[in-house]
Formats: C-alpha cells, sequence, structure tokens
C-alpha cells in the first residue's frame, strides 16, 4: 500500500540561496536503499542513546529490530518515541535522512514473514530470520520487530545545501 506524499518545505535559512526543495521521491529512494541507519532513543533517566542497525522500508514505515534486552528496546518501552538517521559522511555530496516517530512493535507473523523475506533480500541473505511467536528468530536469539510511522522526515541535501522538512499528516 502506498502512503500519499508528505507535505514538504525548505529551511531557506539553512539552505542555498535558489536551492529547491528535495524531492520526497529522492528521499524516499535513499530510505529504501540505505544500508545501515543510526537510531536515537532515551535512556529512563534522560540519557540519549545512539546505535547503528539494518533497516528496511516497507508501506510507509521503516522497520528495525532489536533483541527484547538490548538498551534500546528498553528505552522504547518507556518512550516510543525515537529518530532513525542515515546518509553520507561527506560534507559536500550526498543525501542525509532522518526519520522522527513512535516506534510500534509489529507482531502478526504474516507481517513479520514479509518483512523477514525483504531483509534476506536487501542485504542479500545476510539477515535470515525464521518467524514464529510475533517476532524474529535467529542463531543469536529472539528479535522484537518495530516500525516508525514517519512524523516528519528531515532530508539536507549537500553540494547545493537544501534541508527539507516532511510534514506527514495524522
Amino acid at each position: 500500500m502506498s502512503s500519499p506524499a508528505p507535505t514538504a518545505d525548505l529551511h531557506a535559512g539553512f539552505s542555498a540561496p535558489g536551492a529547491p526543495p528535495t524531492p520526497w521521491e529522492d528521499v524516499l529512494a535513499v530510505l529504501v536503499s540505505a544500508e545501515l541507519f543510526w537510531i536515537s532513543t532515551v535512556r529512563r533517566d534522560g540519557r540519549p542513546h545512539v546505535t547503528p542497525l539494518p533497516a528496511v522500508w516497507h508501506d510507509g514505515a521503516l522497520h528495525f529490530c532489536t533483541g527484547p534486552h538490548e538498551q534500546k528496546a528498553r528505552n522504547l518501552s518507556a518512550n516510543d518515541q525515537c529518530a532513525l538517521t542515515t546518509g553520507e559522511n561527506r560534507w559536500n555530496a550526498g543525501l542525509d535522512v532522518m526519520v522522527e516517530g513512535r516506534a510500534a512493535r509489529v507482531t502478526d507473523d504474516e507481517s513479520l514473514r514479509t518483512l523477514a523475506a525483504l531483509w534476506q533480500t536487501k542485504y542479500n541473505g545476510g539477515w535470515q530470520y525464521d518467524v514464529r511467536d510475533g517476532a524474529f528468530h535467529h542463531g543469536a536469539g529472539v528479535a522484537h520487530v518495530f516500525g516508525v510511522r514517519p512524523h516528519k522526515v528531515l532530508s539536507f541535501a549537500k553540494g547545493e545545501f537544501a534541508q527539507t522538512r516532511f510534514r506527514f499528516g495524522g
């Protein structure tokens, strides 16, 4: 199911004069193809927690998985708000993207099977999961899957320097 395109606003203060807003299709291409994302969550005592992980874009949400006892899972159980960031580590080229939203656990096995197949395809078999009991299962144990439906996405086009904010309805 495709989602309607979000509303885009160019932030002139952080963009080169005359720079156009980044098209949503370009941002979506980064979300689909990026192999590594950095997730930012907040610990119960307010300290930030940031860690890298693989993720897949599907049905209007960015999905990731984590062990139920890992720090990010514990953080999300107390505060489901998070940000996932990906992009280039070069200053003058590429497109950086930040997705902000609430992480919701995915537990239905049919959705999880679809997501497991996406992980296997995107990462060339590097991530293989069995699905049962509302979770991913693999050699290292159990992983809970979360989807983050964006509330806001920021893109930072480098080279022409355009900061575009995308807002989503609902």
